[in-house]
């Protein structure tokens, strides 16, 4: 059986009499994109610290590629993998490509791929200019490029479309997409928690350090216990469970759990009968808040 490119075991990492991360049990797979999501001082930060080996946990393990992060071993592991912090730091004096230049050489990296890399993210037209003459959105979109460097096998990015606008979002996710098809580990930290909906394959929930959920979004459904709430018009009187309560005429409207979803809709006597549905399912900003709240319980 292969070994996940990133494990964390029993990981807590504490500071004084606080703890950043709690007895954390993550395996990452291959291929899969997975959301980081919770307040700020969850952890999410510090766990993408753990992985990248700039700190050490106070307890636990943390497996990367198969190997360890930490000392001279950890050196040609780290080397493969990909990070776009939250606050990017890029010299304004110079340019895009001097900029791609400079981390090629400090990853060891052959720059003939460069000018290719500041296409995908598309700035090549601005290679040639000073970072400081750049937007905001530039600059991530070159600090992405450095990500990219080296094709890596795990690619951590902490809050990675702020500042971006819908067109530069849309162009991140599909990077992100292609990322996956070549087997690429992604772990993303965010507080946009709409746009991992169709992006993420699972959606890790912090909350003080520990996990508080844990799952794909129909899992996390599930989990939280939300409602999905069902309106229908039919085109025929149809006899139907006390479950569905009459709005007028035929249509009526009802609330389920997520597992009791198809159960309902087999009342309604298949699709020709149905002149007009909607199924409103919780979204992932409902399901955090009642993981949240859970915990202050």
């Amino acid at each position: 059986m292969n070994t996940p490119p990133v494990v964390l075991s029993g990981i807590s990492k504490q500071y004084g009499s606080r703890f950043a991360v709690r007895q954390l049990d993550l395996m990452l797979e291959s291929g899969q994109c997975t959301g980081l999501v919770g307040h700020n001082g969850a952890g999410k930060s510090t766990i993408i610290k753990l992985i990248l080996g700039l700190i050490a946990p106070t307890e636990g393990s943390v497996s990367l590629l198969g190997g360890s992060v930490a000392g001279r071993d950890g050196v040609q592991t780290r080397s493969r993998i990909g990070y776009l912090p939250e606050t990017v730091a890029l010299h304004p004096t110079l340019t895009g490509k001097e900029t791609l230049d400079f981390y090629a050489k400090l990853k060891k990296q052959p720059p003939g791929r460069n000018a290719d890399l500041l296409a995908r993210v598309g700035i090549a037209q601005a290679a040639g200019r000073r970072v400081g003459t750049y937007s905001k959105g530039m600059r991530q979109r070159l600090a992405l490029a450095q990500a990219l460097l080296g094709n890596p096998k795990v690619m951590l990015l902490d809050e990675p479309t702020t500042g971006l606008d819908p067109a530069s979002r849309q162009m991140f996710y599909g990077i992100i997409r292609e990322l996956k098809e070549s087997g690429t580990t992604v772990l993303l930290s965010t507080h946009a928690l709409s746009e991992l909906d169709g992006h993420a394959d699972r959606i890790v929930v912090m909350k003080n350090g520990s996990k508080v959920a844990d799952g794909s979004i129909g899992e996390l459904q599930i989990q939280s216990g939300l409602p999905v709430s069902i309106d229908v018009t039919l085109k025929h009187n149809t006899p139907l469970s006390p479950r569905w309560q009459p709005q007028g005429g035929l249509s009526y409207r009802t609330e389920c759990r997520t597992e009791e979803k198809m159960g309902l809709l087999y009342e309604l006597g298949g699709m020709d009968n149905i002149a007009d549905i909607h199924i409103h399912t919780p979204a992932l900003d409902d399901m955090y808040a009642e993981f949240l709240k859970r915990e202050d319980r």
